[in-house]
């Protein structure tokens, strides 16, 4: 009877062994998954894309680490319709998200979150929410505490993410809850400030970090913003290690929207220029800073080969800062390049190979099909996406793109291909053909020497605006 009992107890024993080591291969075969998204920084914003004056050094590495795509878009030109699509795979104006501080996430949308915690991973978000307000019960930002936005309630837990630490919106770049008393001269509440020193007066910014239903942060929120955001993504990566769990998280830097606040240390790393291009670019260099330690972090704990991580801008750059397009036309707001066209990378070492550029056009709406395909997990439903798998595409940049992307803000709409762009600015009364692939900086419209291929992409517009619209009314739920 004896020996019976510790037969069996071995089997018991022996057969927790191998399913703890099975789920401790499974997690480790799995990719962990990091979207990185900073906010406004334009296409000439970073080291890696040829500014020589900003310094990236962090950035620029683990550019070089992955593969760089040189024709990136924002799937929209200003940031909560971006931040829709990189969650859903679809285009905003399906989800009714078409502008900054406007709609939010609804529940019958199916999120990136969602389907990979159904497959085991550990899910979280960090930094600016901006799809939905995290207060009824107190001014907060652009609409949170106010009851003509209640509606608009929607936090990341309601989308699938475990735990999140985050804003309704903007913040500042340094000591993300205050801004001074009194400015400096040629400083402002709009765009910026150098960092609040200790002793000196300073007043609220009326915003807060949510990490719960009415629930905010309070400790640990001064200095540089994004590394307070850092400070709460690297324990969350140590508790998914701990816990052999893969994980999926979404990061969203503030930085570098207005009011954009640097610090002595970052502002004297560059000399000869003026104080509002020292807060401009020292704000990007802090964040810089992060991204290194980010990385670091992920070396240390031996799992940097097997993390895939996305990097991009919400959209172009902010009007009145040094932020730049560099060659490409238009800034945020606009669906000309430089309004759409964002600084972007992949990283995947154990998977891609590295030191790579592509001018594959890709857009924030491919994640979702991409993280899909690279999982394995089928889409269950058959509403329309409006992203691709990109995977193919990056393993053979040679390839053209076959589905189109769609764009639209307020009275613009796009229609872009592989080669071509067909864009109007008011509401489609005259239209004007680029091509890209030829005139990147979109000087000559050819719509008079290409009328039928005009013709051909205004139809395929029209017949997406209907399903776009169609989504609009509900019918996809």
């Amino acid at each position: 009877m004896k020996n019976n009992i510790k037969n069996i107890f071995r089997k018991i024993l022996l057969l927790t062994v191998v399913i703890v080591f099975a789920n401790r291969l499974e997690a480790q075969e799995r990719p962990n998954i990091i979207l990185i998204m900073t906010d406004d920084q334009g296409w000439f914003d970073a080291g890696f894309n040829g500014n020589k004056t900003i310094k990236t050094p962090n950035l620029d590495l683990l550019a070089s680490k992955g593969v760089i795509f040189d024709r990136f878009y924002s799937a929209s030109a200003v940031c909560s319709p971006t931040r829709a699509s990189v969650i859903t795979g679809r285009n905003p104006y399906r989800i009714e998200i078409p502008d900054a501080n406007s709609g939010h996430m609804k529940t019958q949308e199916i999120t990136i979150a969602e389907l990979v915690k159904k497959e085991g991973y550990a899910t979280a978000h960090f930094g600016k929410w901006h799809l939905g307000i995290h207060t009824k019960k107190e001014l907060d930002a652009n609409r949170g505490g106010k009851e003509k936005h209640f509606k608009h309630y929607s936090v990341p837990s309601m989308h699938g993410y475990d735990e999140y630490f985050c804003t309704e919106s903007k913040v500042p770049t340094y000591d993300p809850m205050i801004s001074p008393a009194v400015y400096a001269e040629g400083e402002s509440l709009k765009y910026g400030w150098s960092a609040i020193k200790k002793g000196t007066q300073s007043k609220d910014y009326n915003t807060a970090y949510w990490i719960g239903d009415e629930e905010k942060a309070t400790e640990n929120l001064e200095g540089d913003d994004t590394k307070v955001i850092m400070d709460r993504l690297l324990p969350f990566i140590e508790k998914s290690v701990k816990a052999n769990k893969p994980f999926f998280t979404t990061v969203w830097p503030h930085t570098p929207h207005l009011p954009v606040v640097a610090s002595e240390y970052y502002k004297n790393k560059y000399y000869g220029i003026s104080n509002k291009q020292k807060l401009y670019y020292g704000c990007i260099t802090a964040l810089d800073d992060q991204i290194g330690r980010l990385w670091k972090d992920l070396e240390e704990k031996g799992i940097a080969d097997n993390t895939m991580i996305w990097f991009c801008s919400d959209n172009g750059p902010e009007n009145g800062t040094p932020g730049s397009a560099g060659h490409l036309k238009g800034r945020k707001r606009s669906l000309h390049e430089g309004g759409l066209r964002t600084p972007a990378f992949v990283v995947w070492p154990a998977k891609l190979k590295g030191n790579k550029r592509i001018d594959f056009p890709a857009f924030t709406s491919d994640y979702l099909p991409t993280v899909l395909s690279v999982l394995d997990i089928k889409y269950p439903d058959n509403r329309p996406l409006d992203g691709i798998n990109l995977m193919s595409c990056i393993k053979k940049p040679k390839m053209k793109r076959k589905k189109p992307m769609g764009f639209r803000y307020k009275k613009q709409l796009s229609w872009v291909n592989h080669q071509y762009k067909l864009i109007t600015k008011n509401n489609g009364k005259t239209y004007e053909l680029y091509d890209l692939l030829n005139d990147v900086s979109e000087v000559k419209n050819i719509i008079k020497e290409k009328p039928e291929l005009a013709k051909q992409m205004h139809k395929e517009l029209d017949k997406w605006l209907e399903s776009v619209n169609n989504s609009k009314k509900g019918n996809d739920y």
